[in-house]
């Protein structure tokens, strides 16, 4: 039940007027609505704790009280509020997972069979379940020394398509047994699919070194580089860390679910942030765990809640770097590069984190610090198709540094490198030929290379929204019209794109649709954008307002 319905409850059933007592509970209820809508779970939270001290029996408030209590991690409230929950007979998901890890900080391995329901069917259950049952099943079976704990999680595997992290989890669930000979066969058995069994088997690594299986570690971590294909994922920067307890176990599955729904584009926040919390709760002391919060408080809105947990980061140079972006999401971008160049020099073979300082660099506008990361970048590549590649990129960011000072003689060397490199590439391809047409430099070549773009990707706006005005720099005012009209409908809230499609319409004499077209871009332009179409919508186009 939102803040709303639950404000609506009490109206329904106690209008304001009635008695004192109830113009209080109204007040807190509203309080409690506005400071979910402000982000402010605790206080939230305190004005619903009043609210439960007045009405106790209001439908949909212990509910409320418990989401609160996890978005704010106050781990008392939402075991109370669980717990009541619970007693009146609401299964709930969030409810279950809260009271399932209070059971298992507190070691009582028969209370958290029956929070979890590890005891009902394994077979059913909703999407989510069946994502954690499995797992916290396994690792409450080796806390309470059960026999062959790790049961759940290879039933789990064996239904349907089987889940290499399921299989790498059970592995370490024998390690924790004291099984080595059964963790080191089910290690080397098992393919590396997905980005899960990658940072599964990174933990497993981790812990067939600690119990003295260097070998199969060996083993494991080359697979996992080949998995990956060379690729840095965030998390492979920090998961190097035994997992050996019942605590830690769920914990780091916990924190591998809540980062991958904090990092989806599209979701509920308040999921990854549940997941994460429950985490914390079991082991703070994670770096997993701690980046899956950050991500997942980031993703509700909390900024502050997610600097605070990053305010020690020493030792851990993804985190800084986290903290850097954060600090620059703030807009303190001094103190951003600053640490985004300290947290990149700590980790020197990283070259996921020489590509975040120089992205922070460049909002900073410091292009001195950005051209340092690059060239580190650029000492380190080889001729691999993937150095290639990025090598080209580079050059394309190194080259856009020198345009946006004016130097057009200085960064074509750099674009022709970047296209030699990669001369199917369309990004490189469209921004190499953009930029010269823009300066309306090489219009002949720049428009061949802009055409190969867009044939290579017709659905792109951007490269159509180049083509299109390229046409219109070169007379071809028919063809430039119905291209800028399809990059206008994939990106309509592009200043860019907008503003090119008034500029074609007025010279293909739709005077009234060019204006129509421009106030539009108007809206969304900036300050000299924005000075240019005033100009345009008083005087009609002119030579000296034409767009760039």
């Amino acid at each position: 039940m939102t803040g709303a319905a639950l404000l609506a409850a009490f109206t329904a059933a106690a209008p304001a007027q009635a008695t004192e007592s109830g113009r209080e509970v109204l007040n807190a209820l509203a309080r409690a609505r506005l400071a979910e809508e402000a982000g402010d779970p605790r206080a939230a939270l305190t004005a619903l704790t009043d609210v439960a001290s007045r009405a106790p029996g209001l439908p949909g408030l212990r509910g409320r009280m418990l989401e609160q209590a996890m978005q704010g991690g106050d781990l008392a409230a939402a075991r109370s509020a669980a717990m009541q929950l619970w007693t009146g007979g609401e299964r709930r998901f969030d409810a279950r997972l809260v009271l399932t890890v209070d059971a298992v900080r507190r070691s009582d391995w028969r209370a958290a069979r029956t929070f979890a329901g590890v005891d009902g069917d394994k077979t059913g259950g909703d999407p989510m379940t069946r994502l954690l049952l499995p797992v916290i099943g396994a690792w409450i079976e080796v806390g309470a020394r059960g026999k062959l704990p790790e049961r759940p999680l290879l039933a789990a595997g064996a239904r349907g398509r089987p889940e290499p992290a399921f299989i790498l989890e059970a592995a370490l669930v024998q390690l924790a047994a004291k099984r080595p000979a059964d963790a080191v066969a089910l290690a080397d058995a098992t393919m590396l699919t997905d980005r899960t069994s990658q940072l599964v088997a990174l933990r497993l690594a981790a812990t067939l070194d600690a119990a003295g299986e260097g070998e199969a570690a060996k083993r494991l971590r080359g697979r996992i580089a080949l998995a990956t294909g060379g690729r840095e994922d965030p998390l492979l920067l920090l998961s190097d860390r035994p997992v050996s307890t019942p605590r830690g176990g769920i914990a780091h599955w916990l924190a591998l679910l809540a980062d991958g729904f904090a990092r989806a584009p599209v979701g509920n926040s308040r999921l990854p942030l549940m997941i994460a919390r429950s985490a914390w709760w079991l082991d703070d002391s994670d770096p997993t765990v701690r980046s899956a919060l950050v991500e997942a408080l980031d993703r509700d809105g909390q900024r502050q809640a997610a600097l605070a947990l990053l305010a020690d980061d020493r030792g851990a140079p993804a985190l800084a770097m986290r903290k850097a972006e954060l600090l620059a999401d703030a807009g303190d971008l001094g103190a951003a590069t600053t640490l985004a160049e300290a947290a990149a020099a700590q980790a020197p073979a990283s070259r996921s984190l020489l590509v975040r300082f120089a992205d922070i660099a460049r909002r900073s506008d410091d292009g001195t610090a950005a051209e340092r990361a690059y060239a580190r970048l650029e000492a380190d590549l080889g001729d691999s198709e993937e150095d290639r590649a990025l090598h080209a990129t580079i050059l394309i960011a190194r080259a856009d540094l020198l345009l946006q000072k004016g130097e057009w003689d200085e960064a074509q060397p750099m674009l022709d490198r970047a296209v030699a490199l990669r001369p199917g590439d369309p990004t490189i391809l469209n921004f190499a030929g953009y930029s010269a047409l823009e300066r309306r430099r090489n219009i002949d070549a720049s428009l061949a290379q802009i055409e190969a773009a867009w044939k290579a990707e017709p659905q792109n706006p951007s490269i159509t929204d180049s083509l299109g005005w390229a046409y219109v720099l070169t007379g071809r005012i028919a063809e430039a019209v119905p291209l800028l009209e399809a990059a206008q409908r994939g990106e309509p809230e592009n200043p860019v794109i907008v503003e090119h499609l008034g500029d074609a319409y007025w010279q293909a004499g739709q005077r009234f649709s060019a204006r129509y077209v421009w106030r539009a871009a108007a809206l969304i332009a900036d300050a000299d954008m924005a000075t240019r179409l005033e100009a345009k919508l008083r005087d009609g186009l002119t030579p000296a307002t034409m767009a760039p």
